[in-house]
């Protein structure tokens, strides 16, 4: 038995290796969390985990000048899984290659906790998004070149719709489905 590859595979955490943001290697767990079988992922591009092409350039670039400054990243995202459902997890990015920081990234990816089937529209995914990981309505609209206002107007729709009071309880009501 290869105790390596045991660890490896049966990680708490999905991990990836990715060369120009295409899966070139991966453990179970991962495989598991975004539902496809590893062999379905290998050679793919990440663009298959996120729900638009928009979405996929955008959260790419998030984390761009830290990993070309530190070398690493790590945030909250949403992925998409295979049947369409979402999963809620810690990111964590490590470049390799610090001058051209996406041609090799060894990620991580720890579940939170499956998203509860919630039909959200691609700017509210990206106001949640946002406020996962701490960003001010203002640093989000910056980000996505929107006004703070319009930002502002989506938060407010999602706190009346999911009768919550303030981000963290929509964060919390939209990772674990509590009531």
């Amino acid at each position: 038995m290869d105790l390596d590859r045991v660890a490896y595979d049966q990680a708490p955490a999905g991990i990836v290796l990715t060369e120009d943001r295409v899966i070139s290697a991966c453990n179970q767990t991962f495989a598991d969390m975004v539902g496809y079988s590893r062999e379905d992922l290998l050679g793919q591009s990440f663009r298959l985990l996120y729900a638009s092409n928009e979405e996929f350039e955008r959260v790419r670039d998030i984390g761009l000048e830290l990993l070309q400054q530190d070398g690493v990243y790590s945030d909250e995202r949403m992925m998409r899984r295979r049947d369409g459902g979402q999963v809620w997890c810690r990111f964590r990015a490590h470049s390799l290659t610090p001058e051209t920081p996406l041609a090799q990234v060894v990620m991580t990816f720890a579940e939170i906790m499956e998203v509860p089937p919630v039909s959200l529209s691609a700017r509210e995914r990206q106001v949640v998004s946002g406020l996962g990981r701490g960003l001010t309505s203002k640093e989000i609209a910056r980000e996505l070149g929107l006004s703070p206002r319009t930002i502002e107007d989506v938060r407010a729709r999602l706190l009346k719709r999911f009768s919550v009071k303030n981000a963290a309880e929509l964060l919390s009501r939209l990772t674990i489905g509590a009531p």
